[in-house]
């Protein structure tokens, strides 16, 4: 049985901007990370573009500026370090606000004049407090990727305030009543596809993703954490 409409966490409460915070972690110099130094090609100012990217759910989080100091401090603390262009100094990524940014992985484009950060924020990363700082323009729909990072968020919010009524909070107090729900919209989604439109197996395949999230929030786990292990399958 499909999740009831008004029981359902809608679209727009996907919104939370909750963070996930991570520990400061020093980076070793390798000669990989020498060979990406190489490639860099800095403006005459002595500048590169560097995107910020949430490690975990893909979301692009600003769009700022690294000189070779930068870098180096970067992976001097693990902490990422940029070049503040209107200060005209070096930017230490949260430092005030405390939410810093641990840089799990560097990556440079194809023709060096452009850095990717790989970050795992400790707060949000704009400074108007939103999680991203391109919160503006054209926000819905949301893109694809979005929706399961934005509803783990969710199911974060829900578990902390426990607002009276929701279908989440039923579930995460009933862990039995949970198990009984991935196996029945599993059950679901199967006939779906031996039986019925591809419409009702997006439903039922969505209903699945819910309640199996639900489930491994439960348990003090997150989509992550199955990702890891997908991605250590890999051959």
């Amino acid at each position: 049985m499909s999740t009831p409409p008004g029981d359902r966490e809608t679209i727009g409460e996907l919104r939370d901007f909750s963070a996930v915070s991570a520990a400061p972690r020093a980076m070793d110099l390798s000669d990989e990370e020498e060979t990406i130094d190489a490639q860099i090609s800095y403006d005459e100012r002595g500048l590169v573009p560097c995107v910020v990217q949430d490690w975990h759910s893909g979301e692009v989080l600003t769009m700022a500026y690294m000189n070779e100091l930068a870098l180096q401090r970067t992976r001097e603390t693990g902490e990422l370090h940029l070049w503040s262009r209107s200060r005209a100094e070096q930017w230490h990524k949260g430092a005030t606000s405390g939410n810093v940014q641990t840089v799990r992985a560097l990556r440079v484009d194809c023709d060096g004049d452009a850095l990717l950060a790989l970050v795992e924020p400790a707060g949000p990363a704009c400074h108007t407090g939103e999680r991203t700082c391109f919160h503006r323009g054209e926000l819905d729909p949301g893109a694809p990727y979005e929706t399961l990072p934005g509803l783990e968020r969710t199911l974060a919010q829900r578990a902390r305030e426990r607002p009276a009524g929701s279908y989440t909070v039923e579930l995460l107090d009933a862990p039995a009543r949970i198990g009984e729900k991935v196996m029945e919209e599993a059950e679901e989604v199967a006939r779906a596809a031996r039986e019925e439109s591809d419409e009702r197996v997006d439903e039922e395949a969505a209903d699945v993703l819910y309640h199996l999230l639900v489930l491994v929030h439960s348990r003090g786990r997150s989509l992550a954490d199955a990702e890891r292990v997908l991605d250590g399958r890999r051959a």
